[in-house]
């Protein structure tokens, strides 16, 4: 089984900070794939430090997505910035804390729809999730 594992952080204005990828035209929450051995938190928590320079920790689990075109299961957490400032890396050529009502049109649904559960509180949330990728998004506009 594919296990993946992101970050949803607000700022004090309830505002969520985005990713813009270096490889294609889309903004995507911090994370990524869990390593072997690595608890699905820690993955998140790594991630974020590498796409967003923040050093953060895990408040609470959002929720669990099963992805079933890909057969990857998908933990979603909210985290809050330790330290840092966001800035650009090795993997995001952009990082900006966005208004969840004005979220990039180049924004996966997958993404937006972690985004919403987060935000909503409640929870953890269990979903089957279908329909576009980030690529199918990027190559429709």
């Amino acid at each position: 089984m594919r296990a993946g594992a992101f970050a949803v952080i607000f700022d004090h204005d309830r505002r969520v900070l985005l990713c813009h990828r270096r490889d294609i035209d889309a903004w995507n929450l911090p994370g990524g794939g869990v390593e072997d051995g690595e608890a699905p938190w820690q993955a998140a928590t790594r991630e974020v430090r590498e796409e967003t320079g923040l050093e953060t920790e895990v408040v609470r689990l959002t929720g669990v997505y099963w992805k079933a075109d890909t057969g990857e299961t998908v933990f979603n957490f909210e985290s809050r910035v330790v330290s840092g400032t966001p800035h650009a890396t090795d993997e995001s050529d952009e990082v900006r804390y966005f208004p969840i009502a004005a979220l990039p049109p180049n924004t996966a649904p997958k993404q937006v729809e972690r985004i919403h559960d987060a935000a909503r509180g409640g929870g953890p949330y269990l979903r089957a999730q279908a329909g576009l990728t980030t690529r199918d998004v990027v190559g429709r506009r």
